[in-house]
């Protein structure tokens, strides 16, 4: 067998023609003496997903006993017990229990399937699956799964899809000109449907993945070439949709590597360009830092530049000024000298002389404090020098021409007077 099977069943608390009711199917599936006869050698179920049948059975029982329906125009009232409480889901594989525990692969194969069983049941039952186990003390590897409805009357049949698509048609009513028998038919026709919609359900997501076919071999009268032909066939799909899967996370693992590297080249691009920007700044602010300290530095040059200026001009000063005293020095000899002739032995002579001392004394003072601020002014014009090249010209024209001022100051200084043979030269008049 290679076909899928997945079956669903819904019980009440009270039997069934067959003797069977939520608490057989309870007490079956915990395999108690009692309702497991059919099995040789039972063994606990294994809990595959949700709580185990002890659980199952108490959520069940407590919530059966608080279920209530109301009637039109009537009170609440408790549900009976013929109702049907329980929805339970049997699927089996086709591997026995021999070949799963003997054969690795066939193991991960079944376990494989069970998986897919399990997200298959949850996505349509939601929390309304409480419970999936597996039997191991049977021939094939198998599971059960139950359901307990959410609605106040705990109707299992709401979660049956042939049983609510058929009632859905006969609450819609006959249509016009059929009768009674014609839309029970309808109703039949859409509760097969419903199934083969819910089988197709379970093929496409279960079994097509596991390499299981929809139908066996007997129910569409296949001979034995025909059904091992579809069992080839469902094995190469299954190994199609095993190297699309491959293939698949192969290429989300591509994905994923490429977006990861995508996102380091960001985040070192991103680093670069913050490390680029903050140099820019620091280099910004340098410039800056820059530009203040040689704006202040011109305007240090400027200022030593306008005092040497106004060293300058002083200086020009007095050079004129000694200029000057130069022109009044080269008119005294002559005039020394007439005063000198006609009054060397009179009173007159020693008051004259005395104003020819004074006037000598002012004009040395003159020219030494003219010769103090050209030294002070050749001191300021070094140090205007270095700051300044285009004063050099200027500061060394006067340096020259002070040179020259002193040389004409002393060529201008009068010589002393010669004394004649055996007259002494009278003492200056004392005051």
């Amino acid at each position: 067998m290679s076909f899928q099977f997945v079956h669903l069943q819904a019980f009440s608390r009270k039997s069934d023609s067959k003797g069977r009711s939520t608490g057989f199917v309870f007490s079956e599936a915990r395999r108690d003496p009692g309702a497991s006869i059919h099995v040789a050698n039972p063994s606990p179920p294994v809990v595959v997903f949700g709580v185990g049948v002890d659980e199952v059975e108490r959520l069940h029982d407590i919530t059966a006993e608080a279920a209530t329906t109301t009637p039109k125009g009537g009170k609440p009232r408790k549900v009976q017990k013929s109702q049907h409480t329980l929805m339970t889901v049997v699927a089996s594989h086709p591997y026995s229990i021999e070949e799963v525990r003997t054969d690795p692969g066939k193991r991960l194969e079944a376990e494989e399937w069970e998986k897919r069983t399990v997200s298959w049941l949850r996505t349509q039952y939601g929390d309304k699956l409480v419970s999936v186990i597996r039997h191991e003390d049977e021939s094939h590897w198998h599971v059960h799964a139950y359901i307990l409805p959410d609605d106040p009357a705990m109707r299992a049949a709401a979660l049956h899809p042939g049983q609510t698509a058929k009632a859905a048609v006969m609450a819609a009513g006959p249509s016009k000109g059929e009768d009674v028998k014609a839309l029970n038919k309808r109703g039949d026709q859409a509760y097969r449907a419903a199934m083969r919609k819910w089988q197709d359900s379970y093929h496409e997501t279960v079994a097509i993945p596991c390499g299981l076919t929809r139908l066996g071999p007997q129910r569409r009268r296949l001979s034995r070439a025909e059904w091992q032909a579809e069992q080839v066939q469902a094995r190469a799909l299954r190994t199609t949709l095993d190297r699309a899967r491959q293939v698949k996370l192969k290429g989300e693992s591509l994905i994923a590597s490429t977006m990861q590297d995508a996102a380091t080249i960001r985040a070192e691009a991103v680093a670069e360009a913050a490390a680029a920007t903050a140099e820019a700044d620091r280099q910004l602010e340098a410039a800056k830092v820059a530009t203040e300290a040689a704006l202040k530095e011109q305007d240090r040059a400027v200022a030593a530049q306008r005092k040497a200026q106004s060293m300058m001009a002083r200086v020009r000063q007095e050079t004129a000024r000694v200029r000057e005293a130069t022109a009044r020095l080269q008119k005294l000899p002559g005039l020394l000298r007439g005063v000198w002739d006609g009054f060397r032995r009179s009173a007159v002579e020693a008051r004259i002389r005395q104003s020819v001392d004074s006037e000598m004394d002012g004009l040395r003072r003159a020219a030494a404090d003219a010769s103090d601020r050209a030294t002070a002014a050749d001191t300021g014009r070094r140090a205007a020098e270095a700051k300044s090249k285009d004063l050099l010209a200027a500061l060394r024209d006067t340096g020259r021409r002070l040179t020259e001022a002193r040389q004409q100051l002393a060529a201008l200084r009068p010589p002393e007077p010669e004394r004649a043979p055996g007259i002494a030269t009278p003492a200056p008049r004392r005051r």
